[in-house]
């Protein structure tokens, strides 16, 4: 037996499961581990795990010495190989990447694990970490572009790019660990993908609508598109939702958690605080989805007249409850079920799409009015920074490149601008021209600015004329 205390590493003992008088374990005291076949091998070792801590690893049920021996050596083995690009199938590491992110959302973890699992796995998980490099990524991925998603349509570029983006995350550890030299999958390109960018619902867009039923991928309603919805559902339970999301900007998970004392109508003056989301069937509630998130967001006049009548509404709905005995409680969310549950983010979906149809308006989701608020406020001559902190992006490039769209009468305005700012250079240059050609004329001729009472009258330039053209006549 290789040594005898516990404490020490790197050792093989014997050790079974009985019991003394007391109950107790005897372990390796047992009088009956010299027999053969009673009790069982073990081994212990110390190993430094991938991050280069030391770690005591202890196994055992082994029937003899020796495979408890060879299971320690390789288990050493192991440790040793999983420092290295070798030890690792992408299988495991993703795996294992998937168990460290322990600050990621619930929402992009299922996201992950969504790509991880049904794809990245089956298709590439018996490679080793050693063995990824750019053409083979790039070949599978032109696999995973042949085949269809789960309601039968081929894989979208903006799928593959989110699948790109999962496994370049997963190696960036591998790179930072010093698994890998570099991350192969920045080799992979995604054909036909294209950053989605919001388009305006013009008249000639919904025309091909209406006839194709082919819409873009974000599109955003006009002012006057916007005002014939609200119209048709003024008098809609959600009626406030629709308006803080479309006019103020808010995400459907900040509307859905948020709660009346975040709501200060005398100043004027909400805090977003809390969002309630869904990640998959599960409804989880937590802080905004980034730290800029968290923010103060001005109101109007009008958007607190409207959110006092909804606080009207709903307490005079739960006076009406609590007379007919039924159940209300009072959560204090700003919009609630008929019991004064928050509702479920996915309601307020499934509602938007249908009141959209009620209307007879073109298709945007509901997240698509948070793009309209954004353009809608830079058309009203908002500058970026403001609506940065009005959407509440940690980047101001977000703000600049997704979510304003120009919209037909700020493009008008742009034109006409810009028409006017070409026809003032040209009139400038053409007085620029004339100024000079006044300079450079013979000092002999007529000056152009003349008064009238200097410029000659037409019956003496007649008379030198003809003196000039015959001179005998008149005596010279």
């Amino acid at each position: 037996m290789e040594g005898s205390a516990m404490a020490s590493t790197n050792k093989t003992f014997k050790r079974c499961g009985c019991r003394n008088q007391q109950g107790k374990r005897l372990e390796q005291t047992c009088p009956r581990l010299p027999e053969r076949g009673h009790g069982s091998w073990y081994f212990q070792c110390s190993a430094p795990n991938l991050y280069g801590r030391s770690e005591r690893i202890r196994r055992g049920g082994f029937r003899t010495q020796n495979a408890a021996r060879q299971a320690r050596e390789d288990c050493l083995a192991d440790s040793a190989a999983r420092r290295c690009g070798d030890g690792w199938t992408l299988e495991r590491w993703l795996r294992h990447w998937l168990d460290t992110r322990t600050r990621i959302r619930l929402t992009t973890r299922l996201a992950y694990t969504r790509d991880v699992e049904l794809v990245l796995i089956p298709r590439l998980g018996h490679y080793r970490l050693s063995d990824l490099d750019g053409p083979l990524l790039r070949a599978v991925f032109a696999e995973i572009a042949q085949t269809t998603n789960a309601k039968g349509l081929p894989q979208s570029p903006s799928a593959l790019n989110h699948l790109r983006t999962t496994l370049r995350a997963a190696l960036n550890l591998a790179v930072r660990e010093e698994l890998i030299a570099s991350n192969p999958a920045r080799h992979i390109e995604i054909a036909g993908y294209r950053r989605p960018h919001a388009q305006v619902w013009t008249d000639g867009r919904v025309e091909q609508w209406e006839l194709t039923g082919e819409h873009p991928a974000v599109a955003v309603w006009t002012a006057k598109q916007l005002a014939t919805f609200l119209e048709a559902n003024v008098e809609d339970s959600l009626f406030a939702f629709w308006w803080l999301a479309a006019l103020r900007g808010l995400r459907r998970g900040e509307l859905c958690g948020l709660k009346w004392a975040a709501v200060d109508l005398d100043r004027g003056l909400l805090v977003v605080e809390r969002q309630r989301t869904t990640a998959g069937y599960t409804v989880v509630e937590g802080d905004p989805k980034t730290a800029a998130g968290h923010r103060a967001v001005a109101l109007d006049k009008h958007t607190v007249s409207i959110l006092r009548a909804h606080r009207s509404r709903q307490l005079n709905h739960r006076d009406r409850r609590h007379a007919a005995d039924k159940i209300w409680i009072d959560s204090g969310y700003v919009f609630s079920r008929k019991d004064g549950l928050p509702i479920n983010p996915n309601y307020a979906t499934t509602r938007f799409r249908k009141l959209t149809e009620r209307a007879g308006l073109p298709p945007v989701r509901l997240h698509d009015l948070r793009h309209g608020a954004a353009s809608l406020a830079h058309e009203a001559g908002a500058d970026l920074k403001t609506l940065q902190d009005l959407l509440g992006h940690s980047s101001i490039v977000v703000t600049a490149d997704t979510y304003t769209s120009v919209l037909p009468d700020s493009q008008r305005r742009c034109a006409d601008a810009t028409a006017a700012l070409v026809l003032a250079a040209a009139r400038h240059t053409r007085k620029r021209i004339k100024e000079k050609a006044a300079k450079n004329r013979p000092a002999g001729r007529v000056e152009k600015h003349t008064t009238p009472a200097d410029k000659p009258d037409q019956k003496s330039r007649r008379r030198r004329s003809r003196a000039r053209k015959h001179p005998h006549r008149h005596g010279r």
